[in-house]
């Protein structure tokens, strides 16, 4: 069976494609189209088309449309209501549901050959669903939770052989993510998706507003929850983009993040019980699972054996989802490098290209640590670039970890907020040596507390509540970031290495060979390791 998920209502428009029982592709249009989240600078122009994306992975497969036996769009215009009456000020809904009833016609113009009557509709909720329950072997409890999908902000489920039993789902406008989104927005993160940067900036303050947020975000009875009205001026004054961050602001985040991880556990355990209490998987997807501090809660507290998090847990995720949902069967994650690659031969015809001195030596991964262990800023572009919106080693900048000023000067070259984290990478043989918590964890999705006495021997991915988000790094999956990990801590003595996304404020990241070269050309990065080949900055500029 070949089935195409597309991704085209909310945000992060993408397009994954299974052939066969196997994962071949996915990625978002923003990786094509250079378009952060998919969102052109107009209105009502979150439903991009991931015209690029789907005619890559088709590409990809050898195929064409018309060879496909089904295109899985993750949204059913069929169940959605009017805005008003969810309760919902969203003057844009009628448009995004008018938008999603013709996705047939669009797709068959935007994929010539297509034939419209094989587009099947999967609500929103339960493409996010399948995107995690489907992608595990194991039968497993599920719960999603973001926004909104058509009527309903949350799901809560079980997938036994393949099929899915719903027991729960919120009706709007009571939403934890929208409750989330709203707060982003009080703090002066304009941008679309920036929660991440509450969750940052909540482990520098204090919850003093939690016993007023406990009576206004309350789980109920049956596996819901209600979200009332809250005043947020009258916690904390509004900040604009470039206004000061208070103390206040810093207790506000806290205080959400906190009754967030509350409300989420008791939703965690609800579903283990009303699924039967023999379920010892949860998996989660839905923007609210990228919340690594709450699923770090949840595998901790709650009563699961094993909390698995679908690594591209937004919306991007639910073009796989939707494609798992029609093709009705498990097909067990293995690898989140399902994007864009290059061979050798066009890394090095690239290079040329761009006329920048470069050398092949005997092993990248041991050029990358010798300057990772002079304290210098390795640009790493090895693969196929991944799924969802954690570097994985694939599109990642890497840095020395033992450096107090790390974290600052990497912040400084991405032109991020400087309350902002940045994540350690480690060999999965020594996580336990360093760190406590979930393992194992390839995908970041989870935080871990740092051993007491690793946290002054790399305080730059030690974050100001001692913890890091972790990824493990498995050499049977990874043998090449494995090395250059085993030969910095031969080098160094520490085993850990900085690992963040390979872009800059604002971008996306960078996926092709020449916006590489561009971010290493624009940005105060000592090396670039592209494929086998290292271009050393002193050598290409002459600084």
């Amino acid at each position: 069976m070949r089935v195409l998920g597309i991704n085209a209502i909310f945000h992060d428009p993408a397009a994954a494609l299974i052939v066969d029982g196997r994962v071949v592709a996915a990625a978002e249009e923003e990786r094509f189209s250079r378009r952060k989240h998919g969102k052109r600078p107009v209105p009502f122009a979150a439903w991009e088309l991931p015209e690029l994306a789907a005619a890559w992975c088709l590409d990809e497969a050898g195929l064409r449309p018309d060879d496909l036996d089904a295109v899985a769009y993750s949204f059913d215009p069929g169940l959605s209501r009017d805005a008003e009456s969810l309760g919902l000020n969203d003057p844009s809904d009628h448009l995004r549901v008018d938008y999603a009833r013709r996705a047939p016609q669009f797709l068959a113009a935007a994929l010539p050959g297509l034939d419209p009557e094989q587009v099947r509709f999967v609500p929103h909720h339960v493409a996010h669903a399948a995107s995690a329950g489907l992608s595990v072997p194991e039968d497993s409890a599920v719960l999603v939770l973001d926004g909104r999908g058509e009527v309903a902000s949350h799901l809560a489920g079980a997938y036994r052989g393949g099929e899915l039993e719903v027991l729960k789902s919120q009706e709007l406008p009571h939403s934890l993510g929208l409750l989330y989104e709203d707060l982003t927005r009080h703090l002066g993160f304009l941008h679309s998706s920036d929660e991440y940067k509450v969750m940052a900036l909540a482990s520098y303050g204090k919850p003093k507003f939690l016993n007023l947020l406990r009576e206004l975000v309350r789980p109920t009875d049956d596996g819901g929850f209600v979200v009332e009205r809250i005043d947020w001026d009258a916690l904390a004054k509004a900040r604009t983009a470039e206004g000061e961050m208070t103390e206040a602001h810093a207790d506000l985040a806290a205080s959400v993040q906190v009754r967030l991880e509350e409300v989420l556990l008791d939703l965690a355990r609800w579903t283990f019980e009303a699924s039967g209490g023999t379920l010892r998987t949860l998996t989660m997807a839905g923007g609210t699972a990228l919340n690594c501090v709450a699923n770090a809660r949840i595998a901790a507290e709650g009563p699961y054996e094993r909390v698995w998090v679908q690594p591209a847990a937004g919306d991007s995720g639910t073009a796989l989802g939707a494609a798992l949902a029609v093709h009705g069967k498990n097909v067990p994650f293995g690898t989140a490098a399902l994007g864009r690659g290059w061979t050798d031969e066009e890394l090095e015809a690239e290079l040329r290209r761009a006329a920048l001195p470069y050398t092949r030596p005997e092993s990248i991964a041991a050029e990358a640590a010798r300057v990772l262990a002079d304290n210098g800023i390795v640009a790493w572009y090895q693969g196929r670039s991944e799924y969802g919106p954690r570097a994985l080693g694939h599109r990642s900048l890497l840095a020395h970890p033992g450096d107090q000023d790390t974290q600052t000067r990497m912040n400084n070259v991405k032109g991020r907020e400087q309350f902002r984290p940045i994540a350690p990478m480690v060999r999965a043989e020594r996580f336990a040596d360093i760190f406590s918590g979930v393992y194992p964890s390839p995908y970041m999705l989870f935080v871990h507390r740092v051993n007491p006495e690793w946290k002054d021997r790399i305080p730059a991915v030690t974050h100001v509540d001692g913890t890091a988000r972790v990824q493990t790094v498995h050499t049977e999956t990874e043998p090449l970031v494995a090395e250059m990990l085993e030969e910095f801590e031969r080098l160094t003595g520490l085993p850990v290495v900085v690992n963040t996304s390979l872009n800059t404020a604002g971008r996306p990241m960078v996926d092709t060979p020449r916006e590489a070269m561009e971010l290493f050309g624009s940005a105060p990065v000592d090396l670039l390791a592209i494929g086998p080949f290292a271009v050393h900055r002193a050598k290409a500029f002459g600084a």
